[in-house]
Order: structure tokens, then sequence, then C-alpha cells
């Protein structure tokens, strides 16, 4: 049987005047109004006038196992880049005006190039998306009226940024049939989001509908990236945290300005590249059996590394870990070890000559915590998976794993695999003395425990 967005779509007639373009633009002008996370705050890593210490949010995050669902959304803003940490609270009341404003801009740009794609055409089997159509247009008709509200100062300054905005995005052309092509996948792609979630359940499922919007949008004035299959999936878990259509927008695209190659074959390719590569290292028994000719490719951890562990964890479980991926607290360890053993050579006074490279191997900076938690399901699941004789096996164990894995557990594991593995690159480790002369606090060991937080 064909999936929802296989089948002839029913036509719907759509909007074209630039006045109802507009309209539907203005729903993000109260929807997530500057204020509603000016008031908020982030203990410990923000000052009184709002400032953010990025180093110290990073460790928190990771420290803490991720933020509370009432932090979330302001240390997201934050943590991919929407805000900069050094902004003001009332800098950023300045900024989020100008964001939304461009961000109506350009999706009055694409609007307006096809107006047949300004509403989604649905399948009318899927009856709750269509009845969520009528409570998306009322809710837009309501977020009109509220801007029509707005102080007459508030409505010039508007109009000012509007006027730049035009300015700005004027100049950007888009490739109407490469959209137009986006769309098409786009329009397949949403009503497959996760609906099992609440935030896409009953009439908000029309918050798919901004789904859409944000993806579109997002394709029109990114064609190197466009749209890509499980970007919907990504992408909502941006709209669910922030539930703002505009600063969903920009957060994902900052995030997108990292993370669009994984979307490209040659980018996910080097991912699954270096999962082999690190397996190699930590179990040789168990690469040799999954880099066998029908299992080369550890195409089974595509979805894994693509969409952060979405799907094989609970869904608050799959929130905390994909902020933990992302604050990057451990890749700066990594670094960080790099310099330690450096030091620790010289300290040592071992030449290239003395000690050559087979003796003490390099640390793989590319080795991104993401790749140990990958790596620690694996383990965790050795057995079962030595008994896998193909891929079909793989894809079959693998999915079995849909929100079942303990994430306490197996951040234990990967950042036991992360700590070893630096352990076994540095000096000391291999051979197996420490200078006598030196303090716990200059011991490398040590030092590398502590950021670790490990007792």
């Amino acid at each position: 049987m064909d999936k929802v967005g296989d089948r002839r779509p029913a036509v719907e007639e759509n909007r074209s005047s630039e006045e109802d373009v507009r309209s539907q633009s203005m729903v993000a002008a109260v929807s997530c109004p500057a204020a509603a996370t000016a008031r908020l705050t982030l203990p410990g890593v923000m000052d009184s006038e709002g400032r953010v210490d990025e180093s110290r949010l990073r460790l928190y995050i990771f420290k803490n196992g991720g933020v509370s669902p009432s932090e979330r959304g302001l240390a997201w803003r934050f943590l991919f880049g929407m805000y900069s940490c050094s902004s003001t609270a009332l800098e950023r009341s300045l900024l989020q005006e100008q964001l939304m404003v461009r961000y109506q801009v350009m999706k009055r740009k694409w609007q307006q190039l096809i107006p047949s794609a300004v509403r989604m055409h649905l399948n009318n089997s899927d009856a709750e998306l269509v009845a969520a159509v009528q409570y998306f247009d009322q809710r837009q008709a309501q977020a009109q009226q509220q801007t029509l509200d707005l102080s007459e100062e508030v409505r010039e300054r508007l109009a000012f940024l509007e006027l730049q905005a035009q300015i700005l995005f004027e100049r950007v052309t888009l490739d109407e049939e490469e959209l137009q092509e986006a769309v098409r996948i786009i329009d397949k792609d949403v009503p497959r989001t996760n609906r099992d979630l609440f935030y896409y359940q009953g009439e908000i499922s029309g918050n798919l509908l901004v789904l859409r919007d944000i993806l579109i949008t997002y394709a029109a004035f990114h064609p190197e990236v466009s749209y890509a299959q499980g970007m919907n999936d990504l992408c909502s878990r941006f709209l669910e945290v922030l539930d703002c259509e505009v600063d969903t927008f920009w957060s994902f695209s900052r995030y997108m300005e990292k993370f669009s190659k994984d979307f490209r074959a040659d980018g996910l390719h080097r991912k699954i590249e270096l999962e082999a590569a690190l397996l190699k290292v930590l179990d040789p028994e168990l690469y040799a059996h999954l880099a066998t000719d029908s299992m080369e490719n550890f195409t089974f951890c595509h979805r894994w590394l693509l969409l952060g562990f979405q799907r094989e964890f609970e869904h608050s479980d799959a929130l905390r870990l994909f902020e933990i991926l992302s604050c990057d607290h451990l890749e700066l360890i990594s670094q960080q070890v790099e310099r330690a053993r450096y030091q620790e050579r010289l300290a040592q006074n071992i030449s290239a000559e003395d000690s050559p490279e087979s003796e003490l191997q390099a640390i793989n900076t590319d080795f991104t915590f993401e790749l140990f938690i990958c790596a620690a399901i694996l383990l965790e699941n050795r057995e079962v998976l030595l008994q896998c004789q193909d891929d079909a096996q793989l894809i079959r164990f693998t999915s079995s794993l849909n929100g079942r894995l303990d994430l306490s557990g197996t951040l234990k594991k990967a950042e036991q695999l992360f700590y070893n593995y630096c352990r076994s690159c540095s000096w000391d480790d291999v051979n197996g003395q420490c200078r006598e002369n030196k303090s716990k606090e200059e011991d490398f060991l040590y030092q590398l425990r502590c950021l670790f937080l490990l007792k």
C-alpha cells in the first residue's frame, strides 16, 4: 500500500494574493515574541545583563546530562548559535525583531515565486491533518489581528526592518524548478514526521504545516543543500523545543552550517568510515566480523549518526542526548588531551627519533562523542551482533532497539570508552610511569579524569 505522501494529492485552492501571503508570514510576530525568552535565565552561566559564559554552558549541559525542560528553549538558542553568548538581554530583544522580519521576507519571496506551494496539497485520507489546516488558518488569522494591535512605534520600527530585509534579499535569485522539486519531497516527508509526539497530535498537528514552511524557506535560501530526507525529523526536534517558527528556522540554519555535509553521500560515508575505524581500535574482533564483504559499509549505523539517535532512546532522553552531543564538551577534551600529550613528551625530553609514532598512537580528534555513543551501543550488544550474518539481520536488530536503549548506561559506557581511548594515547600510560616530583594537580591522567568528571 502506498504511504500517505505517495498518493495523488487532493488539490486545494491556493491563496495567491500578496496580502494573504503577507498575513501568513506575520504568524511569527506574535507566536514567539522577544519577551518570551527575555525573562528567562540560565543560573550559573548567565550574568545580570544576560550574557552567557559559553564554556560554562557547555560544561553545565554535559555535567548535568542535559538541561531541564524549562531551561531547554533558552539554552538551545545559545547552544545552536541563534543568540551570541556575548549578547545582552536587551540586544537579543532587538535581534529577535530583526530575525523575525528577515524570516518573513524570505518566506514571502518563495511564496510569491510559487503561489501554488503556499498551501500544502493534502491527501484527504489524512483526516487529522486536513482538520488541522482549519486550526492552522484560525491561528494565522488571530496572529494577523494581533499585529494590527501593535503600537505605532513598533509598527514603524518593523516597517524599517522590513525595508532593510527586502534590500538584503532582493538580490537573491531563487531557482524555481529546484525549489518545486524540494517542495514535492517535503510534502511527502512532513506527514511522515513522528505523529506519536504530542506536539503533532489532534488539532495541533497543524504544527506540521509550520514545519513545512520552515523547511521550504531553508531549501529556498540554501540551494547548495536544499532538502534531503531526514531533515524533517531533525528540524522537528528544534520546532518542538523552541515552539517558534522564526527561532526554529534560525537555530536549524545555524546547526546545518556545521552538519549539512552529513546529508550528502560523501559526508555520511566519511562518518561511517570513522565509526568503523574507531571500532577497529576498541574491538578488533567485532570490527573484523562487521567488516566482512556483506557488512563492510556499516550502513546499519546510518540513521543513528544522521539523526543523533533520535529514535533509539525514549523521546525525552533523545532530546537530552542531542544536547550532550551538541555541547562538544568531549571534543574539546580530546584537543586538550592532545596538547597535554605534547607537553608530556617535552617534559620527558623525548624526541621523534627516540619515540616512533608506532609506539604511541596519535589521538584522532575526528572521533567525536557521537561515534563513541555508537560504539557503546555496538559493544553493549556485541554477542548479538557477532551472530548477525548479513545486512538484513543487522537492520532487523537495529530496528528492534527503537525506544529501548538506556541513556544513562549508554552515556557511562561511552564516556569510559572515550576516557580509555585518550588514556591509551598518553605518554604516562604507554611508559607505565609518572615523574615522581609531579603533584596530583600536575598529573596528566588526574587532569584527564577531572575533565571527564570521573572519580
